[in-house]
């Protein structure tokens, strides 16, 4: 008897040797027609493997993650036998799944491949996956495996599989094709209804610039023709909202070579949207009864080694600075934690006097391989929304609390409502990865799991993701284009305090640990706003947004009509500007699209005898001729219900 358990619980006993694709028939004709990938016992396995043992089985369709990636992964094969029978010379070396897609790496020797050729080799692999050719897995010994790959000329392989210990290697076999695989497939071939060769890169051999170069092809593939053309159509989109083409259009930031790599300029747009920002959370913190803070942009050496960032990541930030003084050394400071430390450190503290509430706009800097750098989103110099609470071990659950409910105002207030909450914790295969007590990892991580419970978040815990000196929460935003962005992360720490020796005196008159907790609801305000930009393609919240109306005069005529009505706008606090140009106001109207002003209000010789203006909203809509009044009512209206205050 084999007992096979299911995710939900549910046990299926089976009188005789079974495959995963059998149970999930057992479970329901429809349901198996819908199973592409199975995981058993935690290892991903065929869903022809037979189940010989009992076990934990989790079947997967392309709705998972997991699923998906088996799509993805034999797609790769698919397109190594395309490759093999368009161009025999080729040798193939890694092709792994990759979110959206795949890619392979391959060595043409003399040959190239160009976009020209993508149609070919898309209609190729389309013909191979027609066949509906099965995966299946066999083992090999290590002697066979190397005598195959030497005599085909693939050094590659070779050097992969000498690499690999007898016993543990296997093939992977569809129609006429064979690649060495650790296994993790769907079925057949004929799921693959759709695929499209995105692009090709160079890539090194095992990402050594010291190795020959290798041709990359990259892909991605789908069980439905719609999925693909859908994916695309998404793909088109998220070029018009890339963040660097609208900060540019927008004029919010630039980047200059003199000033370095990864080190964004903020211009006067930008600046003002960020100010916004930040007095947008500061406002909401005082509430909630935090104390701002400003600490140094560098410090010496000697405090990141004590929190342990210098350990960690010292070999990857911006070189030491030296002093005249001899032994001196500074950093630039990767971190905000270390000073807020020492803030808390400069004074004796009651747990009367707890819970300290820290928050600063700290800039930090990290040393990132130009490679790596991407817009905002991946820069070396970057403004964190930080703060630090420490509090007592009584007040650690009320005050994570507090701070899901700040971050999920954050959330709120900027059109972020698609999200899902990831625990995340110690990977406890790897120990050496963290500092501190395992009781306080524990505590920690109990605390995390416990307040995300009460507060009905929809919640995952991942292991492996935790920070090096504690577990956390962080929020899984999805933007517009259902993209998943982590914004937010709040973190329980026991090993700082410890570290820097922090302490109050309790009741008992005895000094004890504070608990520190880390948050940034932005995370960082460059990424953020990165993300922001691409979420709204643009169109931020009306309360967000630069300037919320621009006024077109139809002629120099009305230029001090004009100037009265900015005026009465500005008494309301409303921003706008003029636009005055001697142009026609067809091309500032198109031009005011363009730069995505929410209002469009447009004056001539009936708005000026009227005393009125005519509104129409970003996007056509016509508003019409209206009062001043009646248009700073809309505004303030619009703002309320997107902009409600924080009740801390």
């Amino acid at each position: 008897m084999i007992k096979i358990t299911l995710p939900d619980g549910s046990i299926r006993n089976y009188d005789n040797i079974v495959t995963a694709m059998d149970v999930a028939k057992d479970i329901s004709e429809g349901f198996a027609r819908n199973v592409i990938s199975a995981k058993f016992n935690e290892t991903i396995i065929e869903t022809s493997t037979e189940l010989t043992t009992d076990g934990n089985l989790v079947l997967f369709t392309w709705n998972d993650d997991e699923g998906k990636n088996a799509f993805r992964h034999s797609t790769s094969h698919v397109l190594a036998q395309a490759l093999e029978d368009l161009y025999p010379e080729v040798k193939l070396s890694i092709g792994p799944a990759i979110e959206n897609g795949f890619y392979y790496d391959v060595d043409l020797g003399e040959k190239t491949i160009s976009e020209k050729d993508f149609k070919s080799i898309e209609d190729k692999m389309l013909e191979i996956a027609r066949g509906k050719h099965e995966f299946k897995m066999r083992s090999v010994s290590k002697t066979d495996a190397l005598d195959k790959y030497k005599k085909e000329g693939n050094a590659y392989k070779v050097e992969l599989i000498e690499n690999l210990e007898d016993g543990t290697i296997t093939f992977c076999d569809h129609d006429t094709f064979t690649d060495l695989c650790r296994g993790g497939h769907i079925p057949n071939t004929g799921l693959i209804k759709a695929v499209k060769i995105m692009s090709v890169a160079g890539a090194y051999w095992r990402g050594d610039e010291k190795n020959k170069q290798l041709t990359r092809i990259y892909g991605t593939s789908f069980p439905k023709q719609k999925d693909l053309k859908e994916y695309l159509e998404l793909l088109e989109e998220a070029k018009k909202r890339d963040h660097r083409k609208l900060g540019k259009e927008l004029g919010l930031f630039t980047f200059s070579q003199k000033v370095g790599q990864g080190l964004p300029l903020w211009l006067p747009k930008g600046a003002a949207l960020r100010d916004r920002l930040e007095q947008f959370l500061k406002k909401a913190q005082k509430k909630a009864g935090y104390e701002m803070v400003v600490t140094p942009h560098i410090g010496q050496k000697e405090l990141y080694v004590t929190s342990g960032h210098y350990a960690k990541y010292g070999e990857d930030s911006f070189q030491p600075i030296t002093t005249p003084a001899e032994g001196e050394e500074f950093l630039l400071k990767p971190m905000n934690c270390p000073h807020h430390c020492e803030i808390y450190n400069s004074g004796p503290w009651s747990y009367r006097d707890l819970p300290k509430r820290y928050a600063e706009f700290g800039t930090v800097y990290r040393y990132e391989q130009s490679g790596e750098l991407h817009g905002l989103t991946r820069v070396r110099g970057f403004t964190q929304d930080d703060a630090h609470i420490f509090c007592t071990p009584d007040q650690l659950d009320l005050e994570f609390k507090k701070v899901i409910d700040l971050v999920l105002y954050v959330f709120g207030s900027l059109g972020f409502e698609n999200f899902t909450a990831q625990v995340s914790v110690r990977d406890l295969q790897n120990p050496e990865k963290y500092i501190g007590e395992v009781e306080n990892w524990e505590k920690a991580e109990n605390a995390i799991i416990t307040a995300a419970k009460d507060k009905g978040l929809n919640f995952v815990i991942e292991s492996g993701e935790a920070a090096f000196y504690g577990p956390k929460l962080d929020f899984m935003v999805k933007d517009a284009l259902g993209r998943s962005w982590q914004l937010g992360t709040i973190q329980v720490d026991y090993n700082l305090p410890e570290r820097f020796d922090l302490t109050y005196k309790g009741n008992d008159n005895e000094l004890h640990r504070p608990v520190m907790i880390h948050r940034a609801p932005f995370g960082s305000m460059e990424r953020f706003i990165a993300i922001l930009l691409e979420h709204t393609g643009g169109n931020f919240p009306l309360w967000l947004m630069p300037e919320q109306a621009i006024i077109l005069s139809i002629s120099e005529k009305y230029e001090k009509y004009c100037e009265k009505v900015l005026n009465l706008l500005e008494n309301d606090e409303i921003r706008a500007l003029v636009d005055n140009r001697n142009e026609t106001i067809g091309k500032k109207i198109r031009e005011a699209e363009m730069n995505k002003f929410p209002y469009i209000i447009i004056v001539g010789e009936q708005e000026e005898n009227d005393n009125t203006i005519s509104v129409r909203k970003h996007g056509g809509e016509d508003i019409g001729a209206i009062s001043i009044e009646e248009f700073s009512k809309i505004i303030n209206e619009e703002i309320k219900r997107t902009l409600k205050p924080f009740n801390g």
